[in-house]
């Protein structure tokens, strides 16, 4: 009987600035602060749009964290105080934004409140949209990024499945209902105004998705934001109790500042440890209740380079998905498309073709789709498939009260293991979760590579998520955002885009 093949996997290191290595993002930024390079911004170009009580609550929170804001709790390792914008990154962070749109609270609440719920999302939508727009083509030097600072009301209201009491509800304006609507989408019309009002069922019924695909084709930075997350403390009922529970205002700051500062181009941290000339894959699936014409699905894949800047592409949208096996492929054409995209973007980047390539998904590429990927890769360049899916088919216990530690791995075989991305982090000296640790199963599919050196690649991908400041992800970046990608590609008919930088879409 061979030994069981379990492993340490070190804790991959990141980089800060003066090449400094450390594990924790917080150290790094503390100590060393960001990445330095041409794309580190001097000073936060931000605009902010919201009604006066959101621009208020903005004004009050960016006040805040250009200084000090102690700990939650300084006596617990994952908890530390936010030491003011400028010390962090070395950018400044201006005293008013470089413009303010206010959007009319009354109109906001009135427009979330139709009964017609598509209706009442684009309608809120256009509050915001429009100027935002207008704005963006008016002048010359716009912000990079935007604060959409919305009411909770917008957030309650303006998700799929969310239901506005009977007494609350403004009375539609819609011409057509969801199934007349519906129904010209498929079939025509002859009359233009039928196909104008059918146009508001094309989107999908998410205030935030759709706010940032409609602003897609303007290159539109934006960070939705409700205003009980900026100022919690003042939204309280009538016992004096804050109407949300939030993180503490010190850790709001370190996710929402290291959010703004990746979307204002800046560079927070990097993997060490990367080898040159790897390029990682995560491919987008997501099922498209706005397609026409027998299309079920739409495709993407998001690119990571050793730099761990993201690029997302949008692919074909078409019957990709089988209700058969429940999963989603690509033809070998659209698969070969797909590809062609990733590698000559790469290709634009650096000047040569990467010479490794992963593709990770949560299922086996079949052979139609891997002979489309092939045949789209230069021969110079190692192709690799990996599936990557979280399972709780194997649980590993250690003695003591502590769980299993993160980064241990289990090899199955020369081709599968297990790898645990959650657990106890020593640096923390905690597990940062409630319940036992599940692995994720991690299999080589396609091409050849050694499964350790792919399980530290994984591991090392659950460091970089730019939209938040933490020690780590249970997931890789390649497929943590695979879903919010997917739902902004598919949440509004956006037609062709170019690949686009990955902070357009988190």
């Amino acid at each position: 009987m061979s030994p069981i093949k379990l492993r340490q996997l070190a804790e991959p290191l990141l980089s800060f600035g003066y090449q400094q290595r450390l594990e924790h993002p917080k150290d790094g930024l503390f100590l060393f602060g960001p990445l330095g390079g041409s794309g580190h911004p001097a000073e936060m170009r931000i605009g902010v749009i919201g009604t006066t009580t959101g621009i208020a609550c903005f004004k009050t929170w960016a006040h805040r964290i250009r200084g000090h804001i102690p700990s939650a709790n300084a006596n617990v390792a994952h908890h530390a105080s936010w030491p003011g914008f400028e010390a962090v990154f070395d950018t400044r962070w201006p005293e008013r934004p470089m413009t303010e749109i206010t959007v009319d609270a009354d109109a906001l609440a009135k427009a979330i409140r139709i009964e017609n719920r598509h209706e009442a999302i684009a309608k809120a939508v256009n509050l915001f949209e429009a100027p935002i727009r207008r704005y963006l083509r008016q002048e010359e030097a716009p912000p990079t990024m935007w604060f959409v600072v919305i009411p909770e009301e917008v957030h309650r209201f303006g998700r799929p499945k969310s239901t506005v009491p009977r007494e609350e509800r403004t009375p539609s304006e819609a011409y057509l209902g969801r199934k007349a609507g519906k129904k010209v989408l498929e079939m025509g019309s002859l009359f233009p105004e039928d196909r104008e009002a059918a146009e508001i069922y094309r989107y999908e019924l998410n205030f935030h998705h759709q706010l940032k695909a409609k602003l897609l084709d303007e290159k539109a930075v934006i960070q939705i934001v409700r205003d009980t997350t900026l100022t919690p403390e003042a939204f309280v009922d009538d016992k004096g109790r804050q109407q949300r529970t939030t993180q503490d205002s010190a850790t709001i700051a370190w996710n929402l500042c290291t959010t703004a500062f990746f979307k204002a181009s800046g560079r927070p941290w990097r993997l060490a440890d990367v080898r040159p000339g790897v390029c990682y894959v995560g491919l987008v699936f997501k099922k498209d209740d706005t397609a026409l014409g027998g299309a079920n699905a739409c495709c993407g894949a998001q690119m990571f380079l050793d730099s761990g800047d993201g690029v997302v592409f949008r692919g074909a949208v078409g019957p990709w998905y089988s209700e058969a096996d429940r999963s989603f492929h690509l033809t070998r054409e659209k698969a070969a498309e797909l590809m062609t995209l990733v590698v000559d973007a790469y290709r634009d980047l650096h000047g040569h073709p990467p010479s490794e390539l992963f593709i990770h998904g949560k299922a086996r590429f079949n052979d139609e789709e891997w002979a489309g990927f092939s045949s789209a890769v230069p021969q110079e360049t190692q192709l690799i498939g990996v599936r990557i899916r979280p399972t709780s088919e194997l649980k590993l216990f250690r003695l003591g009260k502590k769980p299993v530690q993160r980064g241990t791995a289990y090899l199955a075989g020369g081709r599968l293991g297990y790898l645990w991305t959650k657990g106890f982090i020593p640096r923390l000296a905690t597990y940062p979760g409630w319940e036992v640790p599940n692995p994720l199963l991690v299999e080589i599919h396609r091409g050849e590579a050694d499964l350790e050196r792919v399980m530290c690649d994984v591991l090392g991908l659950t460091k970089i998520n730019f939209n938040a400041c933490v020690f780590a992800d249970g997931l890789p970046v390649t497929l943590k955002f695979a879903d919010a990608v997917g739902d902004i590609l598919t949440a509004a008919p956006v037609g062709d885009l170019p690949p686009l930088p990955f902070r357009h879409y988190i």
